[in-house]
């Protein structure tokens, strides 16, 4: 039996019939994750419903099996989806040779300000709002998020590490521990701002930090 003989008993079809849109395939597809997307950052993944995210996009409910498999592996390709996505947002700011290392910092929760207030804060962070209710998840989920935190975490780590060469925070730091504790508190703000319909708790967390950060004598 050849590659492509094995192929073929392995892969599952997909259920669902094929969507009456004229619209390429991978258009479609694309065009879900989209409208996922705009869903879980405003709600859960346990409480949405698959037919708004469809209507969105007007595909009828009998086709998404079309595309995705299960609601669970949608969940899958929206949580990378998004980490890919966020990711972009971390690197413009961490990344940004025109300020200093813990300037950047600053950058990122400025632009993360502007981006809650421009959806009138119903927009949250996908990765933190699966963490809360990862009681109610595929427990694929679990070490999925657990990943994209760590992606994430790894990109402030080294924004604390190079502020350390700089003279910017105490060579006496943990810039790991640093790191973790960011992104913890960074999406307890986030939650806030989402409750108050403010930014404030995002000025206030990201101030507070920078500042509790020590330098060398």
């Amino acid at each position: 039996m050849n590659i492509e003989q094995a192929n073929r008993l392995t892969t599952k079809p997909r259920r669902g019939r094929p969507p009456k849109v004229a619209r390429n395939s991978e258009d479609t597809r694309s065009a879900l994750i989209r409208s996922g997307l705009e869903v879980l950052t405003e709600s859960g993944f346990a409480s949405a419903g698959i037919d708004g995210i469809l209507k969105k996009v007007a595909v009828p409910k009998g086709s998404f099996y079309h595309y995705f498999a299960s609601k669970e592996e949608f969940g899958i390709e929206l949580i990378r989806s998004y980490d890919k996505y966020f990711v972009k947002k971390i690197t413009d700011s961490l990344h940004n040779e025109n300020l200093t290392p813990l300037a950047r910092l600053a950058d990122f929760a400025d632009k993360a300000q502007a981006g809650m207030a421009k959806y009138q804060f119903k927009r949250g962070c996908l990765i933190g709002n699966l963490g809360q209710e990862i009681g109610l998840l595929p427990p694929s989920f679990r070490q999925l998020l657990q990943s994209v935190f760590a992606g994430w975490q790894q990109q402030v780590e080294q924004c604390l590490l190079h502020a350390q060469q700089v003279g910017e925070l105490s060579k006496q730091e943990n810039c790991q521990q640093l790191a973790e504790y960011f992104w913890i508190g960074w999406e307890g703000a986030v939650m806030q701002a989402k409750l108050m319909q403010s930014s404030q708790p995002l000025a206030l967390y990201i101030k507070v930090y920078l500042a509790n950060l020590p330098k060398d004598c």
